[in-house]
């Protein structure tokens, strides 16, 4: 029985002895109301695709039984006073799956990875030469909307900043950092940015995430970047959202340059980025414990 609960925990159950069950990647402990409670913000339930002969084939069906016939793409409940299966009537509320090009909201909620709770719009965009395949979001993650121009120094369209492989992000209005910690320095550490402490695949969907340095090298060569008229002129709109230095986390040069993490480390204090400013762009390598805007990518 134990080996059995640990595998559960392990597979991300979580089983009390009630025999409640959650199904999540927190560990967190069911609602008190439920047998089952599953938890994601980027997953749904998947209830059993069957044809119409097949859901008739049934033995025995329990009162409320429900599953999906992929004959007609409808959802049955069987009810048995009826004796019979019941079609589930669809509303008239419609979702349209996002595709690359469009643009979806996201309701941040402060915490241990946005700093402030606020709802944004992202738009995305594809086709970006060098990585054709990929879609971006097409501000930075945690800002208010696109930025107006490539030396826009306004914090809404700046967006948060995260120091390397910490999910934390900060919110600086120019005087104050939210949140106002002890800032972390140094930051000594073998890992590339792993996708527990990743905020794009956190705050967007398990999807995203912060782009390999493979991916922005491929971003740069292909565009002949040389200065941030290239990357503000690309699709992404690229901006220099300014940073906070390694040692202090005091807002600086935000209006005349910025520095893009990447999910890849180059030593145990260094990683790599894509940094610009008005006389040149290059993706090189930085110490870990700068705090950096974040444009997330995913898979189109």
């Amino acid at each position: 029985m134990m080996r059995k609960l640990f595998m559960l925990f392990f597979l991300g159950w979580s089983v009390l002895a009630s025999a409640q069950v959650a199904v999540n990647t927190d560990g967190t402990a069911p609602d008190a109301s439920t047998m089952l409670d599953v938890k994601s913000t980027s997953r749904g339930v998947l209830f059993p695709r069957m044809t119409e002969a097949q859901i008739a084939a049934i033995p025995s069906p329990a009162n409320g039984l429900m599953v999906f016939s992929t004959t007609g793409n409808k959802f049955y409940t069987y009810i048995s006073s009826a004796n019979m299966w019941k079609e589930i009537l669809y509303g008239t509320g419609t979702i349209a799956q996002l595709s690359c090009g469009s643009s979806f909201t996201v309701n941040h909620v402060a915490g241990a990875v946005a700093p402030v709770t606020k709802t944004v719009t992202y738009g995305t965009v594809t086709n970006i030469p060098g990585e054709p395949s990929k879609c971006w979001i097409t501000s930075n993650l945690g800002a208010d909307h696109q930025a107006d121009s490539v030396n826009d120094a306004t914090e809404a369209s700046a967006g948060w900043y995260w120091q390397f492989n910490l999910k934390q992000g900060y919110k600086h209005d120019g005087i104050t950092r939210t949140p106002n910690t002890t800032w972390i320095y140094p930051i000594s550490e073998t890992s590339d940015w792993i996708t527990a402490n990743d905020p794009c695949s956190i705050e967007l969907g398990t999807l995203w995430r912060v782009p390999t340095y493979t991916e922005w090298s491929n971003v740069y060569n292909t565009g002949g970047w040389t200065s941030w008229s290239g990357p503000w002129a690309s699709g992404l709109k690229l901006h220099a959202a300014g940073r906070l230095p390694y040692n202090t986390g005091v807002l600086i040069l935000r209006g005349i340059t910025c520095f893009y993490w990447s999910s890849v480390q180059v030593s145990t204090v260094h990683s790599w980025g894509l940094q610009m400013n008005s006389n040149f762009s290059e993706v090189y390598s930085i110490t870990k414990s700068y705090g950096f805007s974040l444009r997330c990518v995913k898979d189109n």
